[in-house]
């Protein structure tokens, strides 16, 4: 649905985005993450035909953007800028894009109530919050029933009741075969929307996993806690299994939960705790664009 194919763009001496290759598939709800200044906003752009990339290209669908016939009814996008007049009204900025889309103006009030805005919808637009912003260019994008959707930062300004919000519209979404791309600073919100993330650093590709393998990627040690951490470690060690103490009476082991557990049992040593620290989404994340981490970490 979404194609990025060696894509290199450049303003002056300045390389935005270097040689970055990604598929997006149908149906999904992908995370589009990086540090500020990798490249997401310009990859998004060029996607939409905002920027001419240097060499490489972008497809939706198949095609160019500019290619794409009834565009509106095909792709919907939010990007970071506000286009609606202040002195219009929420509705009337909607009834203007529908219009010059040759989109039905009924489509504008069913929206405005999908966003939550039908309250606001006769108020002016400079008297908008942020979120409210936001919810309106959702609208917006949303006016052709379009097939894909491309989002930059579109939980930007929204209060929690608004995250889990989108977060269910953007499901929702998926679930009826549209594909949803995303970009996004809200990692703890991400991991618990996106089927995938595509991950990029100074422009290139860090790495692209379903949420799945990064879980598998997240998941740590195990952590147990006892009245005899010394004989427990001693026992483990025994067994081949490497620990250390972490305070409190407690280890952590790198060995899955179970093994810990089946340890304890056949050397009769008793348990207070027995968990699996997990690295956040955000903590790999991190360990993924450590800048110290170099040219090499790039795949």
């Amino acid at each position: 649905m979404i194609e990025v194919e060696s894509l290199t763009k450049r303003y002056g001496s300045t390389l935005a985005v270097d040689d970055l290759s990604f598929a997006v598939a149908p149906g999904t709800v992908t995370g589009f993450l990086g540090p500020n200044g990798a490249g997401k906003s310009t990859t998004l752009r060029a996607l939409l035909g905002l920027v001419h990339p240097t060499s490489g290209r972008t497809t939706v669908l198949g095609l160019p953007y500019a290619e794409l016939a009834g565009v509106a009814h095909r792709v919907g996008a939010v990007l970071e800028t506000f286009d609606a007049h202040p002195g219009r009204s929420g509705r009337n900025h909607l009834r203007v894009l529908a219009t010059a889309a040759g989109i039905a103006t009924s489509r504008v009030d069913e929206l405005l109530e999908l966003v939550e805005l039908t309250g606001a919808a006769r108020r002016r637009a400079k008297g908008y919050s942020l979120g409210m912003r936001q919810r309106l260019g959702l609208a917006a994008a949303l006016l052709g029933d379009p097939e894909v959707l491309v989002l930059d930062e579109p939980a930007n300004g929204l209060d929690p009741q608004g995250i889990r919000w989108l977060r269910d519209l953007l499901r929702s979404l998926a679930a009826e075969g549209r594909t949803v791309l995303l970009s996004s600073h809200v990692l703890a919100e991400i991991a618990q929307t996106v089927d995938e993330v595509v991950i990029i650093h100074r422009g290139r590709l860090v790495r692209q996993a379903t949420m799945a393998e990064v879980e598998a990627m997240a998941a740590g040690e195990a952590r147990v806690r006892t009245p005899e951490p010394a004989r427990l470690a001693e026992a483990l060690a025994c067994s081949g299994v490497l620990s250390h103490a972490i305070g409190d009476g407690a280890l952590g082991v790198a060995a899955a939960p179970e093994r810990v557990g089946e340890v304890a049992s056949a050397n009769g040593i008793v348990l207070h705790e027995l968990t699996t620290a997990r690295a956040t989404l955000e903590e790999v994340f991190l360990s993924l664009t450590d800048p110290d981490a170099g040219e090499g970490s790039s795949e």
